[in-house]
């Protein structure tokens, strides 16, 4: 029995994140950003590229009737629609679950921007991002999203009873969480090891569940 973690692939705000996404003064508010952030990033063309490569690999890895859920954020809902088309009645499902970490008042801001305006977060921004908890409404790694991750490795597992192969189109954030849990390490030993190479975009991480427990067997990543 499979869980199969995807990265979605390669989004106009991976590919020019500086040049337009980050300014100083930000000229629009936090849940502007953010908003933009969730239903406006789409794909660039080498992301639907890195899609396509997934349709072709995808359906080897996960077998028939697949469980396929993505986050509520466009890129990742585009991701899978574009590798997997011909899915059966009800999938993918969305879930927050597998949401990218919010932000917050943060969203889009520049670290100078965001160091003027919020000076008692930046120690913990510089020193332990993990913990860093986005100002207006957002969330921390250590807890807002490592325990979403929680949840959905936890309804992957039951979900695993009814399905040989589970699929979860996701986020970095979200994945760095899901490989904490799942590999049974801790944040910073994870973030460390995406220090050193962050996951690519459209990549797939593999778990076999066995005797309860989720085992990493594998990574694939794409050529493009």
């Amino acid at each position: 029995m499979t869980l199969l973690v995807i990265r979605h692939a390669e989004s106009v705000e991976n590919a020019d994140k500086y040049n337009g996404f980050y300014q100083n003064p930000r000229p629009y508010s936090g849940p502007a950003a953010h908003s933009i952030s969730r239903t406006i990033v789409g794909l660039t063309p080498r992301g639907f590229r890195q899609a396509q490569w997934l349709a072709d690999v995808l359906p080897e890895l996960a077998g028939a009737e697949p469980h396929v859920y993505t986050s509520t954020y466009r890129r990742a809902i585009d991701t899978a629609a574009i590798a997997l088309p011909d899915l059966g009645d009800g999938w993918p499902q969305q879930t927050a679950l597998l949401d990218e970490q919010h932000y917050g008042d943060a969203t889009y801001m520049t670290k100078r921007e965001l160091y003027d305006i919020y000076p008692e977060l930046v120690e913990d921004r510089r020193l332990r991002k993990h913990i860093w908890t986005a100002p207006g409404g957002g969330e921390s790694l250590a807890e807002g999203v490592l325990n979403r991750a929680a949840e959905f490795a936890a309804l992957a597992q039951a979900e695993l009873q009814e399905a040989r192969t589970v699929l979860a189109f996701t986020h970095q954030t979200a994945a760095v969480a899901l490989r904490a849990l799942l590999e049974a390490s801790t944040l910073p030993e994870i973030l460390a090891e995406e220090r050193k190479g962050k996951m690519p975009n459209a990549a797939i991480l593999h778990y076999e569940l066995r005797d309860g427990r989720f085992t990493r067997t594998g990574t694939t990543t794409p050529p493009i």
